[in-house]
């Protein structure tokens, strides 16, 4: 066997729920090819025949499309091209073309000289040991042939319309954000031919995100949203990630409404149609948001941070919504079932206008805990996961109350901390939750014991 008819990935490449490195360096325009190649042998080998792709709007992303689509058209299969668009464009795509399975090549969040893949096998996630298998089976060459074919396929305007089907008939006054991202075209549509009064940030498409880079959790990237909400008086503002399948709200006093507290506006929402149903949050979330599903009368679930694992548990349970803290929203309810930002948006105009309440008010009326924002520090990436192994072990050596559905999550008498391992970045994420400004410093002191016994600096003021 020559070199050609198998290939290694970087280490690195394969991750929980995608597969996503640094351009030129662990992951190059070969590994995209033998993605496609690798996953589309999948796609047949499950009866399949054909594949949607789409990409983002990173500089290297074209070039990444076009070498997937070769590996996918060179597994026999037909590849339907979407083109440039937003992530949740192109899993509508694979709902609505009936396709096998999808690829959208995007960085999301990461910077400028990353990219990635997320996979979709059937309508549902592909992920875990079954992208790890991609490279076993590039590894050793295990792929199949034959003579596929490629086309362009617009889906866009018809994506802009299914957006369109639940909004309200309602006159709101939005600031909206896209960073740059892959989201722009889009949402420039969207708010031609929504009601309302719309003011728009950033919706040139550009890969080296001039004005602040598109990760909504971060809030000094919603700066100049706040500051166009005070400008011009509006009544609040959402602002996208990269690829459009993460939102970050601004009320119309210029706090953060935090995709958690999002969720408990949109859960209220969606239990009024569906009573009794299941909300699923991940570990990040704030307990106020569990109390407050379990008061409307539905059935709370936390699970593990990860856009493909959520969708699956949905899928699971039953769940009509879902959300993560980073700001994936997650509908059943009316919907597909994916995560998609700008659909998650028109919702929330919905709830608002179904409430008969502002975003302010609404954000107002909710309970006064103390939180730390997402708090991330890097670690080496050969490390992150043992190191949360360290703490659980220590953890459970001091009888500690906690959770371990994704990382730590261990409560105690002033609220909760929370320890995990990201899947995306050579990263730690910790999160704490209090009844008082005093209860957070001594949850924040129990974290930086449990890293400074692994050898870790402490959490960033």
């Amino acid at each position: 066997m020559t070199s050609a008819d198998r290939h290694d990935f970087h280490p690195t490449l394969l991750r929980e729920y995608d597969a996503r490195g640094i351009v030129g360096d662990t992951l190059t325009e070969a590994d995209a090819y033998w993605l496609g190649r690798t996953f589309g042998s999948r796609v047949r080998a499950e009866g399949g025949s054909k594949v949607a792709t789409g990409y983002d709007g990173r500089h290297s992303s074209p070039a990444m499309e076009e070498a997937v689509s070769k590996g996918l058209s060179d597994a026999g299969l037909h590849v339907l091209r979407i083109g440039l668009g937003p992530t949740p464009m192109l899993y509508y795509a694979v709902n609505e073309l009936d396709a096998d399975g999808g690829v959208q090549i995007t960085g999301s969040h990461n910077p400028p000289d990353y990219n990635g893949f997320k996979f979709m096998l059937g309508t549902g996630p592909f992920y875990g040991d079954d992208i790890r298998a991609l490279g076993t089976s590039a590894a050793a060459g295990d792929v199949t042939s034959g003579a596929g074919t490629r086309e362009n396929v617009d889906v866009e305007d018809d994506y802009v319309e299914r957006l369109l089907n639940d909004a309200p008939d309602a006159d709101f006054h939005i600031g909206w954000d896209c960073g740059n991202g892959a989201a722009g075209r889009v949402l420039e549509k969207l708010v031609a031919k929504l009601p309302g009064q719309h003011e728009l940030l950033y919706t040139e498409i550009d890969g080296d995100f001039p004005n602040h880079h598109p990760d909504p959790t971060e809030e000094k990237n919603l700066a100049d949203l706040r500051q166009l909400i005070d400008d011009k008086d509006l009544d609040f503002g959402i602002a996208f990630d990269g690829d459009g399948d993460r939102i970050g709200a601004v009320d119309g006093k210029g706090r953060v409404v935090w995709g958690d507290q999002l969720l408990m506006i949109l859960a209220e929402d969606v239990l009024r149609d569906e009573p009794g149903s299941t909300i699923i949050a991940d570990v990040k979330a704030s307990q106020a948001l569990f109390d407050h599903v379990a008061q409307q009368g539905g059935k709370p679930l936390m699970w593990k941070t990860g856009h493909s694992l959520v969708k699956a548990k949905m899928k699971e349970v039953g769940s009509p919504l879902a959300g993560e803290m980073s700001g994936h929203i997650f509908f059943k309810h009316r919907y597909y079932g994916f995560d998609d930002a700008l659909y998650a948006a028109v919702r929330l105009m919905r709830a608002l206008k179904r409430s008969g309440m502002s975003l302010t008010d609404l954000r107002g009326a909710m309970p006064a805990l103390i939180n730390t924002p997402e708090l991330r520090f890097e670690v080496p990436e050969e490390r992150k996961f043992a190191i949360i192994e360290e703490v659980r072990q220590r953890l459970q050596d001091e009888g500690a109350d906690m959770s371990e559905i994704d990382g730590v999550r261990v409560n105690t008498e002033d609220g909760w901390w929370l320890l995990r391992a990201s899947n995306t970045q050579n990263v730690l994420v910790a999160r704490a939750e209090a009844k008082s400004e005093d209860a957070l410093v001594r949850l924040k002191a129990m974290i930086n014991e449990q890293l400074e016994a692994s050898g870790i600096d402490k959490l960033p003021e």
